[in-house]
């Protein structure tokens, strides 16, 4: 409509939103500077934001523009009442063309509704957790249409995380605190043989993330000093979370909210004020209250609450880097090698963005979509067991090998020039592979396509510079597991969008939501699982959560209008389940059709092979689903009953097993009989040594992580297509793993 910009394209600009910062002294001021914002972009005369108290049980208007100021905090709602506690109640939106004439609906006294007649309320919702309520009114009757809901629904699950953050940390001022954690014992290291979770190399100054440094800055620090910090702090993180909305929009929206929500509480800063106006040195306040805060976040029943331990500590360091002001300073943690205990995806994205140089972990495996995570953001990490490094003292040289799981601690200088040498060969490397061809040829001229495993929209650019025929798997739920939440349908569709216009019209498979089992969200109802990996994961999950099901199909389609558009369910174990995902997209292309929604309406649909069942039904599966595609680590795992990442038996997980071997040629077999495509993504799918199997079963697409691409060309190219059917029927029929592993060189 002319009367208002593109709303869509507009507020999902979280640049602006996350702006509000800057501007805004508190929670109540950051949410009546968001009203002002919506009301002048939707171009509506009324835009209100009501909060849920759920100790009250009512909601509360907290901001608004456009009515009367003096009903802000004294209009109070319960739930179900009036059109806002309709939408509340109901956890949908409301639109309505003329609201005050509609005899359904009670009207509240106090709020000027009578004098509106369009209107639009959608509720705020941070998971499954229900925070509030927006809505937009305008006088001119049918005012507001349904791309306006979508816009206000994106809006809404903007404001949601920061609306969450603020109510967690304002509910800590009268919990008690609990015990620290024990110091590590003093350590002695010099060499580490950990464990390889991302690949590179990270050579730095050692930080332990959640300790302060002894040192003390060059002349005592003032009052002035703290203020002056406490200012550069808020600026730093602003300009950081505006880099971040251009850099990883899919996964970054407010990732640095709680950061920036607790720079600005006065009563975290005021704390610390008053202990540096009763004469406690500047540095030794922010450590006290930083304490304080870690003990209290730890000890909370909640568990979003316990997530923010990490956010706390990296704050209180950034402030007392920021007291130390001077040319030696080094914003953020460039330079730095980072050793810390276990972090959640989200913080791997924020220490991405703050320019660590690589990560040492401690404390057991990490989990596959953290280390896969760090591989799409390009930083190397280290898995390790001895707690020692927990007191490697900061500022020491170490250096960390990600491809070998080894680190260094004071490296010798002949080592650290032969790892600079290292990075410039695979930088080198990563250049040639811009010359990589589309689809890749062996010898005797038999055509391999090459697509992309791709986690992040950053990730795009890269994969069009590797020259990927296409992206092979994208895992959906990353930006679900980074943010630590669910995506509303807009979010997830302008997510979609752009991955299918950066590849500009090659192939993109979707896969929907792999959450479940080691990727789980804190606001999901978990039941405890004794075995997570073969309980309510992936499809499982999706078939029982429809309506999360639905959001995700309806914005796929959208996405997908005009598109060659695939879409992939994971983990799918009869024909059964693949029909009743099968019928859930036909469910919402019609509905979209319903609603005069633009989508496509027939995308092709795929199976992910990857558990024994599906192998067995593979002949069905393939005669129904439009391709499939094998998945090598989970079907390695449920194959041999090995969990990959338990290194007490990481051995047992072997890529080569007979049983791998002749499944994958079972199912391959299958889906070549039934003429309908097959790939491979994988760990097996960049290993030299198994594509002459790979390419003797009959396999003709790979998918690899984006890197590995140019290495994978060029292996396909020193074989002969005949020799690898005849390798390949050689393999299937050995049955001992060892005679396999002579015959391809293991």
């Amino acid at each position: 409509m002319s009367r208002r910009k593109d709303n869509v394209a507009l507020v999902c600009d979280i640049g602006e939103l996350a702006g509000l910062f800057e501007k805004s002294v508190n929670l109540d001021d950051f949410l009546q500077n968001a009203a002002s914002i919506v009301a002048y972009h939707m171009k509506a005369a009324v835009c209100s934001i009501y909060i849920y108290d759920a100790e009250e049980r009512m909601l509360i208007l907290t901001a608004n523009q456009g009515l009367n100021p003096d009903a802000v905090g004294r209009v109070r709602l319960k739930p179900g009442e009036g059109l806002v506690g309709t939408a509340f109640e109901w956890q949908r939106p409301i639109l309505e063309a003329r609201a005050n004439r509609n005899p359904r609906f009670k009207f509240v006294p106090g709020t000027d509704e009578e004098r509106y007649e369009a209107f639009l309320a959608v509720p705020i919702v941070r998971g499954l957790a229900p925070l509030g309520v927006l809505v937009v009114q305008d006088p001119v009757p049918d005012y507001f249409d349904d791309n306006d809901a979508r816009a206000l629904a994106t809006i809404a699950a903007q404001l949601a995380t920061t609306i969450d953050n603020a109510k967690l940390l304002m509910g800590l001022r009268d919990r008690q605190a609990a015990s620290a954690d024990a110091d590590a014992g003093p350590s002695d290291l010099r060499y580490i043989k950990g464990a390889a979770a991302s690949g590179g190399h990270a050579h730095g100054r050692a930080v332990v993330l959640g300790v302060f440094e002894e040192q003390r800055p060059s002349r005592p620090s003032t009052l002035a000093d703290f203020r002056r910090a406490l200012e550069r702090t808020e600026s730093q993180l602003a300009e950081l979370q505006r880099a971040m909305e251009e850099r990883l929009a899919d996964v970054a929206s407010m990732i640095f909210s709680a950061h920036l929500l607790m720079v600005k509480d006065t009563e975290f800063s005021g704390q610390m004020t008053a202990l540096i106006e009763n004469g406690l040195a500047p540095e030794a306040a922010v450590a006290k209250v930083v304490g304080e805060y870690v003990r209290i976040f730890s000890a909370s029943p909640n568990a979003r609450l316990r997530e923010k331990v990490q956010d706390v500590r990296d704050l209180g360091r950034r402030l007392v880097q920021n007291l130390r002001e001077g040319p030696e300073t080094t914003p953020d943690y460039r330079g730095c090698v980072l050793i810390a205990g276990e972090l959640m995806a989200s913080d791997i994205v924020k220490l991405a963005a703050q320019r660590a140089e690589g990560l040492l972990l401690i404390g057991g495996g990490v989990t596959a979509h953290v280390s896969i995570l760090a591989r799409s953001l390009r930083l190397p990490v280290v898995v390790a067991e001895d707690r020692r490094l927990f007191a490697v003292p900061a500022g020491r040289p170490i250096l960390i090998d990600g491809d070998q799981g080894t680190a260094f601690i004071d490296p010798p200088e002949d080592l650290v020039r032969k790892y600079a040498e290292l990075s410039a060969v695979r930088a080198e490397a990563e250049r040639l592979g811009a010359e990589c061809p589309e689809v890749a040829t062996t010898i005797d001229g038999e055509r391999v396509h090459v697509f992309a495993n791709i986690n992040l929209l950053s990730e795009i650019a890269v994969a069009r510079k590797m020259n990927a025929g296409g992206i092979g798997l994208y895992r959906s739920e990353f930006p679900f597991l980074v943010r630590n939440d669910f995506l509303a349908e807009e979010e997830q569709y302008l997510i979609y969008r752009r991955i299918l216009d950066g590849m500009g019209g090659r192939p993109v498979v979707f896969r929907t939501l792999d959450i479940g089992g080691d990727k789980m969200l804190a606001d999901y109802p978990w039941v405890h699982e004794a075995n997570p990996a073969l309980g309510l994961r992936a499809i499982r999950f999706s078939l029982r959560n429809e309506a999360t099901f639905a959001q995700q199909i309806r914005a796929l389609l959208r996405a997908g209008a005009g598109a060659d558009l695939r879409i992939m369910f994971p983990l799918v174990a009869s024909v059964e389940e693949f029909a009743r995902a099968r019928e859930a997209v036909a469910r919402c292309a019609r509905d979209l059709g319903a609603e005069g929604i633009d989508h496509n309406p027939c995308p092709r649909l795929g199976v992910m092979v990857e558990v024994p069942a599906a192998v067995e039904m593979a002949d069905e599966l393939a005669r129904e689903a439009d391709f499939l595609s094998i998945g090598s680590n989970d079907l390695v795992q449920y194959l041999l009953a090995v969990d990959r990442t338990n290194e007490h038996v990481s051995d047992l997980y072997v890529a080569h097993h007979p049983a791998v071997l002749r499944a994958m040629k079972r199912a391959t077999d299958a889906a070549i009989a039934r003429g309908k495509p097959i790939s491979l993504c994988g760990q097996m799918a960049s290993d030299p040594r198994m594509l002459p199997f790979l390419l003797g079963i009959g396999i003709r697409t790979l998918s690899v992580e984006v890197r590995q691409i140019p290495a994978l060309h060029k292996a396909i190219a020193a074989i002969r297509a005949d020799d690898a059917r005849r390798k390949a029927d050689a393999l299937v029929r050995m049955g001992r793993a060892g005679d396999i592993e002579a015959a391809l060189g293991v």
